[in-house]
């Protein structure tokens, strides 16, 4: 994360100035000043009864009066009653708050040389005294910053710093800041500067639709939590309505989008940000002729204002149109040449179609107009490291693989993407757009950045925009914490969904799809929510279909909303057939959304989909469900307790759970096996700390039971595809048996889940010689080679053996003088070259 946030070229790095407080400010404030107490026009504008402030304003001539007038008339769209308002005191009084609010309005519509002269004004002349001095002349460097000049940017978190030092308890300057910091893609100091306005004001609308913005991309329910607060407050807050909006359209909740828009239009019919969103729901739907007219009906309003094509693009992005994104922004930049955003934008699009030369160039230009915009910053740093990866074409997937891991993972990822991407197109019918690119990273945060532009992302594994595909690699999180395999197995089944709907597959059909093909690849994956799933129906918390697809924005349900999905696919498939599924995806590509889809593919409704899966989800998960119920019981029961019921609940998973475990500490570990036995086979499924296997495997070991330990770990990996401890303890206690088929199993699930671990690949490419799968040996000792093993010498004797196996004499040659320069006496090297040479 670190190199991801250092200083890029020769700008100054915004965390740098955050932390060091070192920004320039027009002047250092001496004290503190008492925070100015709401005025009634103020809450009144505030809690949107713009009646209200004209009422109690009316007749006022100074300028934060006249603003306050001014902000009531813009909030409704009245933009030329504000302008007459505003301009004769904007005139007489230029560094007033009059001043910066028609600056404001006249950039907000399209005379940007006006406005940013007149903001440059103010900043000249206003010598700062009060906290509301500094809040002034930081909300003009703001807009400059946007419009004009970029280290703007610095003098306006300078003079939030001094205002807050002024008045650290005024919640206009702590959200007015936090917006600077949203603007700058740093969500967490906003989320922090959002929330120490509202410990002041828990009512300050601004605040919290600005903490409504900040949580949007990562935990949707809190924002819609902190916009349901904002509209409580304000029923006639624009932007809240637009971010309700904002939030149905992720949803795929058109309808919702569109009541949230009246709304909003009903309350400012000439919001340019309303009436964007408005033309980009036509463009959503290919009602193409539509989206123009409502473009130019924007721009009679404001002639340069090409957000409605920015706009328009980034809801394409959303939904992974991304070929049709970059086209819009395209117009964007092409209407309005400094919209630094539109090429940061253009950047990320133009990433994700894999096009990173054009990417660069998009974003070295929103770089060279703002040096603050860490999305931005990542992308170009990241794109700096992605240059010296070496990149592998195979057919129609392109792979670029980090230096340091390419020995190993191109023997093992681009076979792997192949077999996933020819069974699928097989599977499917279907032939996919190349090239591919697979970009695999060796650092999560990498991953993250080249995914989302930022670090962190914390739970994604992997990403797929229809031809590109991004994933960590082994080596980006622990052993054992996730399988690489299943991961670019699920991407590459995106690649197939996503472009055989043309990109238009809701969320949750896509992500179901790829979770049910990693189950059809290897019984083993994608099986991890088994038992949360029936949990889940026993707490009445499965999703109906028809909002299956809220529960990919909820942190708090998007796991159990993948299995879900997946056992929708499974139902479907089972119920209606494969060609219905193919149906189905091809349907979203013909422009049907999901009650529609489903009648055309399926040939039943929605709700008669939802009833044969609730009927198929009771008989699947019936005896599970029963199983996880358990009887309650006052207090600590005992070991006899436990006993009794067990006798009493004979099909009660958690009761023998609880009595092996029981049984376990009071030291009769016969008894406590014979428990898990039971809970095992009535959850076969259990994986991780819930799996009765691994209890078991760990009490044989204490007992010193080989055989029963085996049978233990072997019933483990069977079902935790990742858990890459019992693999290796599996390993070890079958080496000395001389079981070749199981040893061999065991090393290469190791090797599967780490491909890394020399000493695994070693000794599963010994095992795989004997058995004369000689391609398996090759692999395996050249990725055991290519972890630089301390005795370089034996391993390159290894894969010269494999090379001669399989009548390879030239390389196996090239191998032995490679081992002979290294170790010269290695008589097993010389004995080697002789029979080679032979």
């Amino acid at each position: 994360m670190e190199a991801l946030l250092s200083v890029r070229r020769a700008g100054i790095a915004w965390l740098l100035l955050l932390a060091a407080g070192t920004v320039p400010s027009a002047q250092t404030p001496a004290s503190r000043q008492a925070t100015p107490t709401a005025s009634p026009a103020a809450r009144a504008l505030n809690s949107g009864q713009y009646q209200e402030v004209e009422g109690l304003l009316k007749g006022a001539t100074d300028p934060a009066s006249v603003a306050l007038r001014a902000r009531a008339l813009i909030a409704q769209g009245k933009y030329q009653e504000a302008q007459a308002l505003l301009s004769p005191v904007a005139s007489a009084q230029p560094a007033s708050d009059a001043a910066l609010e028609l600056g404001l309005l006249e950039l907000y519509l399209g005379r940007r040389d006006e406005g940013i002269r007149r903001l440059r004004t103010l900043a000249g002349r206003l010598d700062p005294r009060t906290a509301r001095d500094y809040l002034r002349l930081a909300r003009a460097a703001t807009a400059l910053a946007s419009f004009a000049d970029a280290q703007a940017f610095q003098q306006a978190n300078g003079f939030f710093r001094d205002a807050n030092r002024l008045a650290p308890d005024d919640p206009d300057i702590n959200a007015a800041w936090g917006d600077l910091f949203l603007d700058k893609h740093n969500p967490a100091d906003a989320m922090k500067s959002f929330q120490e306005a509202l410990r002041v004001d828990e009512n300050h609308v601004d605040a919290l639709i600005g903490a409504a913005l900040a949580s949007a991309g990562t935990n949707p329910p809190a924002a819609r939590a902190a916009l349901e607060r904002a509209l409580k407050v304000n029923p006639n807050s624009v932007p809240a309505h637009l971010l309700q909006a904002e939030l149905a359209l992720d949803d795929r909740e058109r309808e919702d989008a569109r009541a949230s828009i009246k709304k909003a239009m009903s309350i400012n019919p000439n919001s340019l940000e309303a009436r964007a969103l408005e033309a980009a729901i036509a463009r959503l739907e290919d009602r193409t002729a539509e989206f123009d007219r409502r473009a130019q009906e924007i721009l009679t309003i404001n002639p340069s204002y090409g957000e409605v094509y920015r706009v328009a693009g980034d809801h394409l992005a959303r939904n992974y149109r991304f070929d049709e994104a970059v086209e819009l922004v395209r117009r964007a930049i092409a209407l309005d040449s400094e919209n630094t955003r539109a090429y940061a934008d253009l950047g990320t699009h133009l990433l994700r179609t894999g096009d990173e030369p054009g990417a660069r160039i998009a974003l070295e230009r929103a770089f060279k107009s703002d040096a603050f915009d860490q999305a931005v910053f990542n992308q170009l740093d990241l794109l700096d490291t992605i240059d010296k990866f070496v990149t592998i074409t195979d057919g129609d997937i392109v792979m670029r693989l980090d230096p340091s891991e390419v020995g190993v993972m191109r023997e093992y990822a681009m076979p792997l993407a192949k077999q996933a991407l020819e069974t699928l197109q097989k599977q499917y019918e279907f032939k996919v757009t190349g090239p591919i690119l697979i970009e695999m990273f060796p650092k999560h945060d990498q991953f993250a950045v080249r995914t989302i532009g930022l670090p962190g992302f914390i739970g994604a594994l992997g990403a797929c925009f229809g031809r590109v595909v991004t994933l960590d690699s082994p080596n980006a999180r622990d052993p054992g914490d996730f399988h690489w395999g299943e991961t670019l197995w699920h991407e590459i089944a995106h690649v197939i969904t996503l472009q055989m709907s043309k990109n238009r597959l809701p969320r949750w059909l896509s992500e179901g799809i790829s979770v049910w093909e990693e189950r059809r690849a290897q019984p083993e994956w994608g099986r991890e929510m088994d038992l949360a799933f029936a949990q889940a129906i026993n707490d009445d918390k499965v999703l109906k279909l028809q909002v299956l697809n809220e529960g990919f924005s909820d942190p708090r349900l998007i796991s159990l909303s993948y299995y879900q999905a997946s056992l929708v696919v499974d139902h479907i498939v089972d119920t209606y057939g494969e060609p219905a599924l193919r149906n189905f995806i091809r349907a979203y590509g013909d422009g049907l959304e999901t009650e529609a889809a489903v009648k055309e593919a399926l040939g039943v409704s929605l709700d008669q989909l939802q009833t044969g899966f609730d009927a198929r989800i009771e008989k699947q998960y019936g005896t599970l469900r029963k199983s996880l119920q358990a009887p309650k019981f006052d207090g600590k029961p005992t070991v006899d307790d436990l006993k009794k019921m067990a006798e009493s609940n004979p099909e009660s998973f958690a009761v023998q759970m609880q009595l092996g475990m029981a049984l376990h500490q009071a030291k009769d570990s016969r008894g406590a096996i014979q428990a898990l036995e039971r809970a095992a086979k009535l959850a076969p499924t259990a994986t991780g700390e819930n799996n009765p296997n691994k209890m078991i495997a760990a009490i044989a070991t204490e007992m010193k039971d080989v055989p029963r330990t085996i049978q233990a770990l072997e019933a483990v990996v069977k079902t935790d595809s990742a858990d890459i401890a019992s693999a290796r303890e599996l390993a070890k206690l079958l080496e000395p048996l001389g079981d070749a088929k199981r040893s061999a199993d065991a090393y290469r699930r190791i090797v599967g889940i780490d491909p890394f671990d020399r000493d695994a690949q070693t000794s599963y490419g010994r095992l795989a010689l004997e058995r004369k799968d000689n391609d398996a040996a090759q692999r395996a000792f050249r990725a055991a080679l290519a972890t630089n093993p301390p005795d370089r010498a034996q391993a390159h004797v290894d894969l010269a053996e494999a090379y001669v196996a399989s009548g390879r004499l030239g390389e196996a040659k090239k191998e032995i003088l490679a081992a002979l320069e290294i170790a010269p006496s290695f008589e097993r090297a010389q004995d080697l070259l002789l029979k080679v040479v032979e």
